[in-house]
């Protein structure tokens, strides 16, 4: 028994190094990961694979969240994936209030430190409304619904505590983001995305959406 394993081990070893290797470059380097829901539409639809870059903030030890040097920390703006531990589960949404920060909500409508976000109406239908909000230097889409009377449209000002961060969809009436969650700890970031590698529709087969692959964000 014991030949047989070594002999399997000396003629597949490559093999195995080259998935160890694979591995390591996907926990510590980059990676994909899959958009199961709707919380970042219309940025991010259901069946896209995003890029992940995990050393945007922190250069960490394989399979673990512990950082062994800090390249950046995240800005307002970046769509940002994280392990919740709130919600048992990694999620992706955008950074909106850093450490600091003062930010509140009112129609849908943010202010972040006494300064009123800009919103530009986009598209609309009967039961969603697009708007461009300009987040300072990032400017993206959000959508919210119509009517806007959802119980997640307001929420009085808070302070983003040391360490910490504001999260919110894209999504903004469906999402469970820091308005459920709470603030998310900057131990819990795992990278940041700014473009889908490739995208398949959930409800037509899986198809695939040609125009998203590759799409930068």
């Amino acid at each position: 028994m014991k030949l047989q394993l070594q002999s399997f081990w000396r003629e597949n070893k490559s093999f195995f190094i080259f998935l160890g290797l694979m591995f390591i470059f996907r926990s510590a380097c980059a990676d994909w990961n899959s958009i199961p829901s709707a919380s970042m539409k219309p940025t991010l639809l259901e069946g896209d694979r995003i890029a992940v870059n995990k050393l945007a903030y922190d250069l960490h030890i394989p399979f673990t969240h512990i950082s062994l040097y800090k390249f950046a920390d995240p800005e307002r703006g970046d769509i940002a994936i994280f392990d919740s531990k709130v919600s048992e589960k990694r999620l992706v949404k955008r950074v909106i209030g850093v450490p600091g920060d003062k930010v509140s909500m009112k129609n849908n409508q943010l202010t972040i430190n006494g300064n009123a976000i800009n919103y530009e109406k986009d598209t609309n239908s009967d039961n969603t409304i697009d708007h461009r909000e300009h987040l300072f230097n990032t400017i993206h889409t959000v959508r919210i619904s119509n009517p806007n009377d959802h119980a997640f449209a307001n929420f009085p000002e808070v302070i983003v505590p040391e360490n910490q961060y504001l999260m919110l969809g894209d999504n903004r009436d469906n999402s469970a983001d820091s308005r459920v969650i709470g603030f998310v700890p900057r131990d819990e970031f795992v990278g940041r995305s700014r473009s889908v590698v490739m995208s398949f529709n959930y409800d037509n087969y899986y198809i695939p959406r040609a125009d998203r692959f590759f799409k930068n964000l």
